[in-house]
């Protein structure tokens, strides 16, 4: 059961307070850490409380080296490594993923955290001809795990995906990934597809992990003010009520801002929360085991997961046992 006193307001610093119990000693595996990122905080609350190894992974080593140098002034003597990893590239993800495989010195991963992402991009394609948002924020990520997934089973350990409430902007297109060579391309439509893919790759890492002890969540963050949103026009931004005719935040947008503390709440909670290890493969949102109020119908289920677990194997190439 999630902690009941846990909330919208909740801080990512009171989370792991409360149970800081399980961070001494883990290695902590984080995609997406960028400077003022949700994956650099993350990290930089996680440092405070005595990990082992905190492998920071980003596309850019100077946006890793500035992340790496923001956790040393809060937490001079924790372990961090830098990996460079392009989500959008299958042959760049399987360099990162040996290369993890390769470190004799970190025989396991205790916690995974699929921190990176894209929003509502232009229409592209990737190197290997994926649309962009769902080869970075799903099949990278898909991939990518279970390159590492030996040493999370030796770890029974947890691995987190952030999803978004802005999974319900669309289902995953299981017949047309690519909105016809894009064509019907919607940005919107595509960041929620790969963000319910989000959803179903937990539910299905779940289901074939659970002999093995490894426990999968998928977490909405909230609304934060990040670059995330770096791609989408602000007329776009002022349209939906999010940014005021000035071009800053909207007072009166259609939902409440947090700030990134209360924003990387979510994700430290399904990381670390033993209370919830027998809720395997649920949504979270607000610190809480989220039970269909933001959760849409399409990112739910059994089926729906082993289509995209199909789905994902052919795409890149080769079918993944776990």
């Amino acid at each position: 059961m999630s902690n009941p006193a846990f909330g919208f307001e909740t801080t990512a610093e009171e989370v792991a307070e409360a149970h800081k119990a399980e961070i001494p000693g883990k290695t902590i595996l984080i995609t997406g850490v960028s400077p003022n990122g949700l994956g650099s905080y993350t990290a930089k609350v996680l440092a405070m409380h005595d990990p082992k190894l905190l492998i920071l992974a980003s596309r850019t080593l100077s946006n890793l080296e500035a992340a790496q140098k923001e956790i040393a002034d809060v937490a001079p003597s924790a372990a961090t490594r830098l990996l460079e990893l392009d989500l959008g590239s299958i042959a760049k993800v399987r360099e990162a993923g040996q290369k993890v495989g390769s470190w004799d010195d970190v025989p396991k991963i205790d916690i995974l955290i699929n921190n990176a992402g894209i929003m509502s991009t232009p229409w592209a394609l990737s190197p290997d001809g994926i649309e962009s948002q769902f080869a970075t924020n799903h099949i990278g990520h898909f991939l990518f795990t279970n390159l590492l997934m030996d040493k999370i089973v030796a770890a029974k350990g947890r691995i987190v995906n952030l999803s978004s409430a802005g999974h319900r902007f669309g289902p995953v297109r299981f017949e047309d990934w690519n909105f016809k060579d894009g064509t019907e391309y919607q940005p919107d439509a595509a960041y929620g597809q790969a963000k319910s893919a989000n959803i179903l790759h937990a539910i299905s890492l779940a289901e074939k992990l659970q002999s093995k002890g490894v426990t999968a969540y998928s977490v909405h963050p909230g609304g934060i003010a990040t670059n995330l949103a770096r791609s989408v026009p602000i007329e776009v931004l002022q349209k939906k009520g999010i940014l005021d005719e000035d071009g800053n935040l909207n007072k009166n947008a259609p939902f409440k801002f947090k700030s990134h503390t209360q924003g990387t709440a979510t994700t430290i909670a399904a990381a670390l929360d033993p209370n919830i290890a027998d809720r395997s493969g649920a949504y979270l949102a607000d610190c809480k085991v989220d039970h269909g109020e933001v959760w849409e119908k399409w990112a739910q289920g059994q089926d729906n997961a082993e289509k995209l677990w199909a789905l994902s194997e052919k795409l890149v190439g080769e079918p993944l046992d776990v």
